[in-house]
């Protein structure tokens, strides 16, 4: 396949051209610009003392809840509580948010809805000062453009997505992190991924994947596209991977039993994303350099759910795990 020459890829053959599938059409409203350049082995983000911890709460009806002060948090590290430092309701802090498509689903159809629906989260989702990144990934993972808040070529980037033939699942979670660790601190992270739960042809390990998430400091939001119901024909070992690393960083999954669920699953992911709480902590006590230290929130009264980052490697050398495949450089 001819990519224009402003186009990044990563993985390990030329990508097969095939059938133009569901996740092809389905995300032509999104993407920026392009980047290019080598993409280092995922590593330990240096930690600065201060811990911050961005906070989803959510009613019995998966309505998210604003008004909490901060006296019905609690909060914990390797199961000693912290004194909140800082706290923020319904913080206004910018959003970089990694946008993961999996060009190698099986195809869906009514082309029409699955626009329109990708479209509102990407306009609701992106405000003045966040930036938004459009990835896709198959046999290969494509940066689409650069990190933008400009929705305009967001959406024209993501015209650029097309079928492979793998799914390099690991190498796509590696990358979205390493790219959001590229960015602007102080802000809130995020990777959304929209995928199957296949992998077949990745270069990464699932811990490489799952510590350069932790690393990025970003929450995945999973959106999981199951071809059946019932565990035959289903990727479940790359469900229980996601939720894995889910555990670790935090986020959630949500599985769609019908397309037409989709856009109600974006726009919860967007209320979510615009309802957050911001908590932060100077750990006590401070363990070791690279250690993994596991962070629980808790609200002792009332019946609601969480979703908030969950651990952290205090600050120390990175350590050596497997880089994504570099695929062929399109820009000679």
């Amino acid at each position: 396949m001819n990519r224009p020459k402003n186009h990044t890829s990563i993985g390990t053959a030329p990508r097969a051209l095939a059938a133009l599938s569901f996740w092809a059409i389905l995300f032509l409203p999104a993407s920026a610009g392009a980047q290019t350049g080598s993409h280092k082995e995922a590593r330990i983000r240096v930690q600065t003392d201060l811990v911050t911890v961005p906070a989803s709460v959510l009613d019995s009806t998966g309505k998210p809840v604003a008004d909490l002060p901060e006296s019905a948090f609690r909060l914990y590290q390797d199961g000693v509580e912290q004194k909140i430092a800082k706290f923020e309701t319904q913080t206004d802090r910018p959003l970089e948010l990694a946008l993961m498509v999996d060009s190698s689903l099986s195809t869906l159809k009514d082309t029409k809805f699955e626009n329109e629906a990708t479209a509102r989260f990407i306009r609701f989702v992106v405000r003045p000062g966040d930036l938004l990144g459009v990835f896709e990934f198959s046999d290969y993972v494509y940066e689409l453009g650069d990190f933008s808040a400009n929705v305009a070529k967001l959406e024209a980037a993501a015209e650029r997505i097309s079928p492979g033939a793998g799914t390099s699942l690991y190498d796509a979670i590696v990358l979205g992190s390493e790219q959001l660790e590229k960015l602007p601190e102080d802000r809130r992270r995020v990777i959304v991924l929209v995928t199957d739960a296949g992998e077949t042809t990745s270069k990464s390990s699932f811990e490489s994947a799952r510590r350069a998430a932790i690393a990025s400091e970003g929450l995945l939001y999973t959106i999981l596209i199951r071809p059946v119901a019932n565990e035959n024909g289903r990727n479940t070992g790359g469900e229980h991977a996601i939720d894995t690393i889910i555990d670790s960083t935090g986020g959630a999954v949500y599985y769609p039993d019908a397309l037409t669920q989709l856009d109600a699953m974006f726009q919860q992911i967007s209320r979510e994303l615009r309802t957050q709480y911001l908590l932060s902590y100077y750990p006590q006590p401070k363990e070791k350099a690279g250690t993994y230290c596991r962070i629980d929130l808790e609200i002792p009264s009332g019946s609601y759910t969480l979703h908030y980052r969950k651990g952290y490697f205090e600050a120390g050398p990175p350590e050596e795990e497997p880089s994504p495949n570099n695929g062929p450089d399109n820009n000679q």
